[in-house]
C-alpha cells in the first residue's frame, strides 16, 4: 500500500484513484462498507483503490487537549487498509491551511487538481471544508462540475438496529464490552504498539508481561481481559493466547495508565518488539489484595479463566 501525505505533491502513478473519504478511526463495519463502494468503482473504472483520512484527526486539531478519543494510531489504522486491500493511503495533513479551505476549494484543489480523482464515496453524513459546512450534496454538485463521480452511502446499521459508529464502539469498550465492539468493528479490538521497560514486578512473581504504553488512545474499562496477541516481528513473531491487565495498577500505586500482557505458554525477550493485542472479554476490574499471595492467587485464577475463553473461539 502506499501512502501519500501531500496533495499538492503526487507522482502520476498515485492520481485517479477511486476513494473513500473519512476519518476510519477503528476501521469498523460502517467504514469497511464504504470501502467496499470505493473498491466496486475501481473495478469499473481500471484504477487503484484509495482511502482519503487526514492526520492528526481534525478533533485533535480543533480541541488538542481534550481527553484522547481515537481507536487507534496512524500506524494501526494503516495496517487495517492495508489488510482491506487499499492501493492508496492518502494520509493528508490537517493543518491550519487545511482546515481553512472552503467545501469548493477543498473539492477544486485537493479532490480534484491535487489528487485527480476518478470517483468519491462518503456516508451521508459526510461534511467538508471550513466550518464542516459543505455536504454530501455539495460534493456531490463539485463532483459533477470537477469531473469526478460521487456515491453517497446510507449509514450502516448493528443486528440491533444500532447505528455502527465509532461513538457507540467507545461507548461498548469504556463498559467493558469488547464482543459488543468487536460486532461493530467486524475485527477485534486491538492497541499496537512497542513493548516498553516495566518495573519487573510481573517478573518478580512468576508473570512477566509486555508492557504498552495507551497514550493517545481512548482507554477502555480498566481492569483485566481475555486477549489474543500478535507479535509483528523479531524472532518470536506469531500468534498467542494471554492475560492482558488494563489500567494503572491500585496494587502499586500508580499513576500512568498502561496495558501489561502474559502471553500463555511462552519464553522470551519482546522488549522493542511491536505487538497487537485483541481484547476478547473482560473479566474483572482492577482492584488491591491484602498481600501478594492473594494477588498471585488472583493472577492464576484469571489466567485459567482467560485460556477457556480463548480455547472456545
Amino acid at each position: 500500500m502506499q501512502i501519500v501525505r501531500d496533495y499538492d505533491y503526487v507522482e502520476t502513478a498515485d492520481r485517479g484513484a477511486s476513494v473513500a473519504i473519512g476519518n476510519f478511526d477503528g476501521v469498523h463495519l460502517g467504514h469497511q462498507s464504504v470501502i467496499d463502494i470505493a473498491r466496486t468503482q475501481a473495478r469499473a473504472l481500471d484504477v487503484p483503490l484509495g482511502v482519503l483520512t487526514f492526520e492528526p484527526h481534525p478533533r485533535e486539531h480543533f480541541a488538542p487537549e481534550a481527553p484522547p478519543f481515537r481507536l487507534m494510531g496512524r500506524e494501526a489504522r494503516a495496517h487495517r487498509l492495508e489488510k482491506l486491500g487499499v492501493d492508496k493511503l492518502y494520509e493528508l495533513n490537517f493543518n491550519a491551511g487545511m482546515a481553512a479551505l472552503s467545501p469548493y476549494e477543498f473539492a477544486r484543489n485537493v479532490l480534484s487538481r491535487g489528487l485527480g480523482l476518478s470517483h468519491v464515496v462518503v456516508g451521508a453524513d459526510f461534511c467538508f471544508g471550513k466550518g464542516r459546512a459543505g455536504d454530501a450534496g455539495d460534493l456531490e454538485r463539485f463532483g459533477r462540475e470537477m469531473g469526478f463521480g460521487v456515491t453517497i452511502t446510507r449509514l450502516l446499521e448493528s443486528g440491533k438496529g444500532q447505528e455502527v459508529s465509532s461513538t457507540a464502539i467507545r461507548t461498548a469498550l469504556s463498559e467493558g464490552r469488547p464482543r459488543d465492539a468487536a460486532a461493530m468493528l467486524g475485527h477485534w479490538h486491538r492497541i499496537e504498539g512497542m513493548v516498553v521497560g516495566g518495573e519487573q514486578r510481573g517478573r518478580e512473581l512468576g508473570y512477566p508481561t509486555a508492557n504498552m504504553s495507551i497514550e493517545g488512545l481512548h482507554p477502555p474499562r480498566f481492569g483485566v481481559y481475555a486477549v489474543l496477541v500478535d507479535v509483528l516481528d523479531g524472532p518470536h513473531a506469531g500468534q498467542y493466547h494471554g492475560a492482558a491487565s488494563l489500567g494503572v495498577r491500585p496494587m502499586f500505586h500508580g499513576e500512568v495508565a498502561n496495558l501489561e500482557t502474559f502471553l500463555f505458554d511462552f519464553s522470551g525477550d519482546l522488549y522493542g518488539t511491536e505487538l497487537s493485542v485483541a481484547l476478547v472479554e473482560y473479566l474483572r476490574p482492577e482492584e488491591t489484595f491484602e498481600s501478594l499471595d492473594a494477588f498471585i492467587a488472583q493472577m492464576d485464577a484469571d489466567c485459567a479463566q482467560a485460556r477457556g475463553i480463548l480455547k472456545r473461539l
